[in-house]
């Protein structure tokens, strides 16, 4: 794999691990990308905790954690997340939606007394934790180039292109669309994208009475993936009532409106 996509959690919200929630899977946000011999994590919600056990099975020892926005559902697995505690292991943890300091202040509140026993300080390996701001752009290494965008969300999240040896996948999540008009900034981003990952929570049908929440619809993910000229889309951030029925349902009638649609499901993989 030059360049991939893993899923490890594809919910939005809250983890539903149950029944009914087992072909598409229960964990929240946590997306990882293998760019040769690198990883990028894209999210820490409940799936980060699995990718940090496949860490240690694979002996990944570094990575880059680009956070969306710390929301509970994309934060919350860090403090289970196990490479971390590990002092021989080193990652890099980044935010553009807060400012200087706000990723460390938002993560150790998180895992401070009375919210969680650990406190962030007993994590061995060493964390850089940084701000930025959402719209700059970055290098990872020379051959690993990140973009990225504001969102339209509440207290703000921050969307991701990264491009690799010629490919790109962005990820593009926790964002709401105004019917009718495009996100410019949403466009710029995912132009001629090979993957685009896209919050896709509700349904038409469902997202009037959602206005304000923060989120969109793979119809609208469709809408911008043909007029960037985007390869694929991946449907993302289920909201957590889609059960598997539900799903299948989506699945199938997002499939029959364009081929190049595939609805994100916990263990996938996808080349880039």
């Amino acid at each position: 794999m030059t360049f991939a996509v893993r899923f490890w959690g594809v919910r939005g919200s809250i983890a539903c691990p149950s029944p009914h929630h087992i072909r598409y899977g229960g964990n929240t946000s946590c997306v990882e990308l293998v760019a040769g011999e690198r990883r990028v994590i894209l999210d820490a919600g409940t799936g980060i905790r699995p990718l940090g056990q496949q860490f240690f099975r694979e002996g990944i020892g570094d990575a880059t954690i680009l956070l969306t926005h710390t929301h509970w559902d994309h934060i919350n697995g860090f403090p289970f997340f196990g490479p971390a505690y590990d002092s021989d292991r080193a990652f890099r943890v980044m935010a553009g939606h807060l400012s200087d300091g706000g990723v460390r202040r938002v993560l150790a509140n998180q895992m401070h007394n009375p919210m969680f026993p650990v406190p962030l300080e007993e994590m061995r390996a060493r964390l850089d934790l940084e701000d930025f701001t959402a719209g700059e752009s970055f290098r990872l290494a020379a051959d690993l180039e990140v973009r990225t965008a504001a969102l339209n969300h509440p207290d703000g999240a921050t969307g991701y292109r990264i491009d690799h040896a010629g490919k790109s996948i962005c990820y593009v999540t926790d964002t709401e669309h105004v019917p009718g008009k495009p996100d410019a900034r949403v466009l710029a981003l995912i132009e001629g994208a090979d993957v685009v990952i896209y919050d896709s929570t509700y349904t038409e049908e469902e997202f009037p009475g959602r206005i304000g929440w923060g989120h969109s619809t793979w119809n609208e993910g469709m809408r911008l993936c043909r007029e960037a000229g985007a390869k694929k889309l991946l449907v993302f951030h289920h909201d957590p009532d889609h059960d598997d029925a539900f799903m299948d349902a989506l699945a199938a009638e997002a499939r029959q409106a364009w081929s190049e649609i595939v609805v994100a499901r916990e263990g996938m993989t996808c080349e880039a």
